[in-house]
């Protein structure tokens, strides 16, 4: 239990804020409550805040993080490259909105205020390229894929590869996202680089970098879609 929660704790916190969100969407289009569909908004940096607070009272028992990896150089550059290819897939994998129709997205610019958009716009950052990628790869490529193999899932190294935690980890991981097959794609990608690697800091570091592209381009062009 000591080893597991920390691991899960900040996932499942990130999930029931999703869950509040969908929930006061859904109760304000039925005229149950009373706000416009961006003040949700306000929520993410909450969100973010409180799921890295987790993750900072909990950082002494991610020992599998180790991050004297990144100075691999040749590792390095091979996650950097995974995580830009997932971004350039991701933008271009246009079918797989049709799986469930064309996401809402986070579209700052529906805030009033230049400082609120600014700072709702930094804090989606700041969520999405440090807070997400070490919340979810502590999840999914340290917990689950390796709790598939043994329940005792810290006896089983970092990286070992089977069938079934492979593609059900991918499956799961494309669930939970609104661009399915995109999802199932970046997965089968961190998964991958997991088995090359053996390094949860470089899974971590090519979904920052996916990340933080992504964010870039979505300020850049607007196709608030993909955030």
């Amino acid at each position: 239990m000591q080893y597991t929660f920390p691991r899960i704790a900040p996932f499942a916190l990130f999930m029931a804020f999703i869950g509040l969100e969908e929930l006061l969407r859904f109760l304000a289009g039925k005229g149950l409550v009373n706000f416009s569909g961006s003040a949700i908004y306000y929520l993410y940096p909450v969100k973010a805040l409180s799921v890295a607070l987790l993750l900072v009272f909990y950082r002494n028992s991610y020992q599998e993080i180790r991050l004297s990896d990144i100075a691999k150089f040749r590792e390095t550059l091979i996650s950097i490259s995974v995580g830009l290819l997932v971004f350039v897939l991701w933008i271009n994998m246009d079918f797989a909105s049709a799986v469930i129709g064309t996401p809402q997205g986070f579209n700052p610019n529906l805030l009033s205020g230049n400082f609120t958009i600014a700072a709702m716009t930094a804090a989606r950052l700041f969520g999405a390229v440090l807070v997400v990628p070490v919340m979810e790869e502590l999840f999914w490529r340290s917990f689950l894929i390796r709790y598939i193999i043994n329940p005792d899932f810290s006896k089983v190294p970092i990286g070992l590869f089977t069938w079934s935690s492979f593609l059900l980890t991918v499956l799961l991981f494309g669930l939970e996202h609104n661009l399915f097959l995109a999802g199932m794609m970046a997965g089968t990608a961190y998964n991958l680089l997991l088995y090359r690697t053996k390094s949860l800091a470089h899974c971590i570091l090519a979904h920052a970098v996916t990340n933080l592209a992504l964010g870039i381009y979505v300020i850049y062009t607007g196709n608030w879609q993909f955030w």
